[in-house]
């Protein structure tokens, strides 16, 4: 980026330093639910309220440098000073930022033009994008097999006690006689990792930084989400516009009946 675009770019947000638009992702808090009508299409949709950034930029990391590998790392939400260790605070001073309250690394990005100081905003997305949120589910606790796995459950009849919900037989007799690992049983559910995978950006509100996505994402509310561009090939909404033009079946045009009354 050159020194005039840094210029324009660092005028046109009120003396943000904002990065370059190559760099594809961002992170935000979820906020809820809503319906939103489609701006293109009109339609009525269930979106998620993700407040995206602004998220500034505490480091870049480059393969040539003693970090050995390509990365970028992003600031989300202030805090106090005090809530953060010495070598966090010293950080957070060199890029030139308040204290944050997420940091979060970023690989797999396109790291030309990014400087630490610069600012990620909302408008990094627009309205069409086709975008993957990942975040941590909701933790659900200690979960049976049937809310867990789906399991049907067992026969409620036939001398049956207390066993509706249980998981069944778990292994062989004669073959292994063991578990095998990956056996689906009950424990723990929820409180991991997880991706939704090339969803639609509704809508961008740039005045407060918020993104509208289509469908649900992980997490509660109040949960930190990471929005990439999606990994599919398809990266944008290709509207298709469908021709009035009729044709029979050999390819020749139909015109239409003229209206009663019309002139010639």
């Amino acid at each position: 980026m050159s020194e005039q675009q840094t210029t324009e770019a660092t005028t046109a947000n009120g003396g943000v330093k904002k990065a370059p638009a190559t760099f594809r992702a961002i992170l935000g808090e979820k906020i809820g639910m809503t319906q939103i009508f489609h701006p293109k299409d009109q339609n009525l949709y269930g979106v998620t309220v993700i407040q995206a950034g602004p998220c500034p930029v505490l480091r870049v990391k480059t393969a040539a440098s003693k970090d050995g590998y390509d990365a970028v790392q992003l600031g989300f939400g202030t805090i106090k000073d005090k809530s953060r260790n010495s070598a966090e605070r010293g950080q957070f001073k060199a890029a030139g930022v308040p204290s944050q309250k997420y940091v979060r690394e970023i690989r797999d990005a396109n790291l030309a033009g990014l400087e630490a100081g610069q600012t990620v905003l909302a408008d990094t997305f627009k309205t069409g994008d086709y975008v993957d949120v990942q975040g941590i589910t909701k933790g659900k606790g200690f979960a049976g097999v049937m809310k867990r796995h789906n399991f049907k459950g067992l026969p409620a009849s036939h001398g049956a006690s207390d066993k509706e919900r249980s998981p069944g037989s778990l292994a062989s007799r004669r073959s292994l006689g063991r578990v095998m690992p990956g056996q689906r049983m009950a424990g723990h559910m929820g409180n991991v990792m997880t991706s939704t995978i090339k969803i639609e950006v509704v809508d961008v509100d740039a005045e407060k930084n918020l993104i509208y996505v289509a469908g649900a994402v992980p997490g509660p509310r109040g949960g930190l989400v990471t929005i990439f561009e999606t990994v599919k090939n398809k990266k944008t909404r290709i509207d298709t516009v469908k021709s009035t033009i009729k044709k029979d079946k050999m390819g020749n045009i139909i015109k239409a009946a003229a209206k009663p009354g019309a002139k010639k």
